[in-house]
């Protein structure tokens, strides 16, 4: 099915629901190909207080797509160390690099402010003149049909009493980010997956009047207590109100059987809890202090038609692994890219199940790892937590002290080719120099679709359709080379011909969401695997075909 070309009977482009991070991305990468998308969000105001304060190199990668350089910016700073699970004697249990600059060119791990990021999100998008904001509203009906959606909204009932306006609002796609208790998500019918895990924590946000880490150094900044009398985590919480100044601080505490949330919740239990922490209200301000119950879930569905769902509409994890908002990040991507191509006549609507299929199990992955590392952390017995300090030390010790790398999760099935290496996983990313200048790959030469060919043209080692295609798409063939050779661009470190090297291949298609469709190391193979995923995305034939 295509995508009516009748825009004259649409308000909009896209209508979200939910303006956090996600549905703010996800309105800004719509708006920059000149889609009009209409982002709704509930409340008048901002919400100005700390959730989320880490995101990983993928994260990073994104953001700098947008111009947000995540080593230079008052809202990001990062901890250039390792990140410690310890037993209440001291004694590591395990240790995690995210100390190394990772394969796709930034630092495994950075600490932010959310609300500083949303800001910056959000004066973006109110540069982009497609995008309209409409705050105060909140969806109470939604309908679709073959040819769009019908979203109906009403000015929420908190702020603008029972008498709040109505009105209705027609556009070609819906995208549901309206948080876990999504209407869009409930409207739809769509059911969610739960495992059954809930532990309810007490996140405490802090605003120190010195600097934490100096002051209690040589210990990590980063870390987390597995004490079965009460599990905690420490960790960076983003730079303070004066970037400059000293960095916001985060402790999370697991409620014991028994403690009640109201209790829990007052600010004289925070400073009882922070005090062997040497916070005290004479030098710290309390930011935040709010119980919340930690779980694992996911819908089983997220496209449906022409409605979408992201972000915690999709999935809920436990916070052990810091990929909560990361993955909400990767959905909005994930359907940007689909819902710019479907609207630009490129894809035909079925592209939107591949959606589904690829960032459900990619999200399974770290719930499912988040869960299992909350199988350790939240022991309360004393005796199973024994044995497990006694396990994991001896693990540690067989690695020599190794830390361990952070993981590389693979898409579910979808527009990638599952027989070529490295496929459905994100691609590396090394420094270049091309266009005069030396940065980065994705800033020195772009990003969408991108056939990378090293010391070898990709341009000649697909066919003529194949070419027409890739040229329908806005897609580009990149030939790499080594210092001193003669071509596009530099591998200035050689991370791109190590990379390459490694998995076999000479030719590497990347998605605009920077994920490797293939990799192929003859020109026969690329063209066999190229047609596989062109297959996948559902072109809809001319220009795609059209004579070069």
């Amino acid at each position: 099915m295509r995508v009516s070309t009748a825009k004259d009977s649409f308000d909009t482009d896209v209508a979200i629901v939910g303006a956090g991070p996600v549905g703010t991305l996800l309105a800004i990468l719509l708006g920059q190909r000149g889609k009009k998308v209409t982002l709704i969000e509930r409340w008048t105001t901002h919400y100005g207080l700390p959730r989320a304060v880490t995101y990983d190199h993928e994260i990073a990668r994104i953001f700098a797509t947008l111009g947000i350089d995540s080593e230079n910016d008052d809202a990001i700073n990062f901890h250039d160390e390792l990140y410690y699970c310890k037993n209440r004697d001291g004694q590591n249990l395990s240790i995690v690099d995210w100390q190394s600059q990772s394969a796709s060119g930034w630092r495994v791990r950075y600490w932010f402010n959310q609300p500083l990021m949303e800001k910056r999100l959000l004066g973006i998008a109110a540069t982009l003149p497609d995008i309209t904001i409409l705050r105060g509203w909140e969806g109470v009906g939604l309908e679709q049909d073959s040819e769009g959606v019908t979203l109906s909204l009403k000015q929420n009932p908190e702020e603008h009493g029972s008498n709040g306006e109505h009105k209705v609002i027609r556009a070609q796609f819906c995208a549901g980010t309206d948080g876990a208790n999504s209407f869009v998500r409930e409207s739809l019918g769509i059911e969610n997956e739960d495992k059954g895990y809930f532990f309810d924590w007490l996140i405490l946000d802090l605003i120190p009047d010195f600097d934490y880490v100096a002051a209690n150094a040589p210990n990590p900044a980063q870390w987390q207590l597995c004490d079965p009398k009460r599990p905690t985590t420490i960790v960076p919480g983003g730079p303070g109100p004066d970037p400059k100044g000293p960095a916001r601080r985060r402790w999370e505490y697991m409620l014991l059987p028994g403690e009640n949330i109201d209790e829990m919740q007052k600010p004289e239990k925070a400073w009882e809890l922070l005090a062997p922490w040497g916070i005290t209200p004479e030098n710290s301000d309390l930011e935040r202090s709010a119980v919340y119950r930690f779980q694992a879930r996911w819908a089983k569905q997220w496209n449906k038609g022409r409605c979408m769902i992201g972000g915690d509409a999709a999935h809920l994890m436990p916070p052990f692994a810091g990929e909560g908002m990361c993955a909400g990040v990767r959905d909005a991507v994930g359907m940007a890219w689909r819902l710019n191509g479907a609207l630009e006549g490129k894809y035909g609507l079925d592209v939107l199940d591949s959606y589904t299929t690829e960032r459900k199990e990619h999200a399974k992955h770290y719930i499912n790892f988040s869960q299992e590392l909350g199988q350790i952390i939240c022991i309360a017995d004393e005796q199973e937590a024994t044995e497990r300090d006694a396990r994991m030390i001896a693990d540690l010790a067989e690695r020599n002290n190794a830390p361990v790398p952070t993981d590389i999760c693979q898409l579910g099935q979808g527009a990638w080719c599952a027989d070529s290496a490295h496929a459905g996983e994100l691609a590396v990313q090394g420094v270049v120099e091309a266009n005069g200048k030396r940065d980065r790959f994705d800033q020195a030469v772009g990003q969408g679709w991108v056939l990378l060919g090293y010391e070898a043209d990709p341009a000649q080692a697909i066919t003529k359709e194949q070419r027409a295609e890739l040229a329908a798409l806005d897609g580009m063939t990149v030939q790499i080379c080594a210092p001193g050779g003669a071509c596009d661009v530099v591998d200035v470190e050689g991370t791109f011909k190590a990379w390459l090297d490694e998995i076999d291949a000479k030719y590497v298609l990347i998605r605009p969401d920077f994920y490797v469709a293939v990799t192929a190391n003859t020109p026969e193979k690329l063209q066999e695997r190229f047609a596989k995923v062109m297959k996948e995305l559902h072109l809809t034939g001319a220009p795609a075909l059209a004579a070069e």
